[in-house]
């Protein structure tokens, strides 16, 4: 029935929750047997994923690629364009940094380019799997920059794949943001687009059915559904929008007040993602020093722009709060970036990451680290020692530092690995690159338990696996997704656009296939 069949999900703005419209279906169509991919041809993030072998590809898209059951690959996403400030970013393809370009300079020097590496990658896909999830980036309405954009209409036609548009009514006018965005489109992108879908609807559909039906007779454009809101799902955000709806504030009802820096170029936040599962905790991230308050724990995340952010802690006085606290014996975890800051001081010669070039850390370890041109990734494992019990720890490593530790008695690595070892842990004091830290179960649950005894509280035990609830997850957002949508229309689009379209992709760029 389908060989290479691609579906693509549109949306009609950033955060409209094209992510977990893909996710959703790529479990759907892997649940009835499909071997199912997903595919995002460029995606701006600062959430990373790290394959298999090494690479580093959109968060959201290995997670797709897990609901989907298939290994995460760079063909999955071939471009990731990470901010670094100053209008700049790093480019990344096939899961390796390309260069540092100015966004103008991107649009106009590395479009062809990046249309070539995007064909290759999606032929691949398509000889291997059945059906193609497709996600666009943003809005298809984008009208000052569709003439050489990588990744809506543009990689529509080149697949020849049917669009669904995806417009988010909890942010209120989803009605004027469907049929504007159908507006503004060309008229051959409009033929493509197959229906729209509503999501995040709260309340009775019943109450909602009066604009339907008006939608579907202004536009003559069908509704494929209307997707309620689902909550407690724990499937990471790609977006760091999503940081915006989490609380600042303490929340007494918990046992436990864990405090996550805010940075302006926070990256992969979506490791405190476990955290949030554990109904002793209340997780907040801060970006101003009154909001810190007394937390059991403080994590500084990792960063896209290590020194900048190391700027704004000293301007904006979290750093000096960080420092009291550990002074008051608060447990403290840096991660990545954060650990870096957590020295003396990083320097950044290359202007890899900054224009800074150097800045003073925050004095919390004896360590110095230099930024260098050679990005590190790379999955990794090894044990690590809590209470006196060592237990083992799998993560991820993504940088581009070097960090040199002075040697004290003091000092003792926080992960051993089978040929080295990483980080540091110092009394309340510990620094890491490993990422995915909290993932690991019985860590997280040592970690919150000995941060219960300090308070004088019983520890809990057997805590339920993060990566079960994921699962779980993934199954409930299909069973949703699956009830809501009318996945019999859309497999017969599908199939439709595939009988009727017979261009092949390398054609649509110029070639032959």
């Amino acid at each position: 029935m389908f060989k290479g069949t691609p579906l693509m999900i549109q949306g009609t703005h950033s955060d409209a929750g094209k992510s977990a419209v893909v996710t959703a279906l790529c479990r759907i169509f892997s649940r009835e047997g499909y071997k199912t991919a997903p595919f995002k041809s460029q995606n701006m993030a600062l959430n990373s994923y790290i394959t298999r072998d090494g690479k580093e590809i959109g968060r959201a898209q290995g997670v797709q690629a897990e609901a989907a059951g298939v290994v995460a690959t760079t063909d999955m996403n071939p471009i990731l364009i990470k901010p670094t400030g100053d209008y700049q970013s790093q480019i990344v393809v096939h899961g390796k940094p390309f260069q540092n370009m100015k966004a103008g300079t991107y649009r106009q020097e590395f479009y062809e380019q990046g249309l070539q590496v995007i064909t290759e990658s999606y032929l691949r896909l398509q000889k291997e799997h059945e059906i193609i999830v497709i996600e666009g980036a943003g809005s298809p309405a984008e009208v000052n920059l569709n003439d050489r954009e990588l990744v809506n209409m543009r990689i529509a036609r080149m697949t020849d794949a049917p669009v669904i548009l995806v417009g988010d009514i909890e942010k209120g006018g989803v009605f004027a943001s469907l049929v504007g965005t159908l507006q503004l489109l060309e008229e051959e992108d409009r033929k493509r687009v197959i229906g729209v879908v509503i999501n995040k609807f709260r309340g009775d559909v019943t109450l909602l059915e009066p604009g339907l039906k008006w939608f579907e007779a202004y536009t003559g454009m069908p509704v494929l559904g209307v997707i309620p809101f689902v909550s407690g799902l724990h499937i990471e955000a790609e977006d760091s929008v999503v940081l915006d709806s989490y609380s600042k504030d303490k929340d007494d009802t918990k046992d436990l007040d864990i405090a996550v820096i805010r940075f302006p170029y926070i990256s992969n936040f979506t490791d405190m993602d476990p955290l949030f599962t554990e109904e002793d905790c209340h997780v907040r991230y801060v970006q101003k020093a009154e909001e810190v308050g007394k937390p059991d724990l403080v994590i500084l995340p990792g960063s896209k722009n290590t020194l900048g952010d190391l700027q704004f802690l000293h301007e904006s006085g979290l750093g000096n709060r960080i420092q009291s606290l550990a002074d008051q014996r608060t447990q403290i975890i840096g991660i990545c970036g954060g650990y870096q800051m957590l020295g003396e001081e990083v320097v950044d010669e290359y202007e890899v990451e900054s224009s800074l070039k150097v800045i003073s850390g925050l004095h919390l370890i004896p360590m110095k680290t230099h930024l260098t041109m050679e990005k590190k990734t790379v999955l990794s494992e090894g044990m690590v020692e809590v209470e006196g019990k060592h237990l083992p720890l799998k993560g991820y490593e993504i940088h581009m530092g070097v960090t040199t530790v002075h040697e004290r008695e003091d000092i003792i690595p926080f992960v051993v690995l089978a040929d080295r070892t990483d980080g540091v842990q110092m009394g309340n004091i510990i620094g890491t690159y490993f990422h995915g830290l909290f993932q690991n179960d019985r860590f997280r649950e040592e970690l919150l338990n000995t941060l219960r005894r300090k308070k004088g509280m019983s520890p809990i035990t057997n805590r339920s696996s993060f990566e079960r609830k994921r699962e779980e997850s993934f199954d409930r957002l299909a069973d949703v997704v699956s009830r809501h949508l009318a996945m019999d229309k859309i497999k017969e689009k599908m199939v439709e656009f595939q009988r009727l379209n017979k261009k092949k992709v390398g054609e649509a760029y110029g070639e032959s296939v």
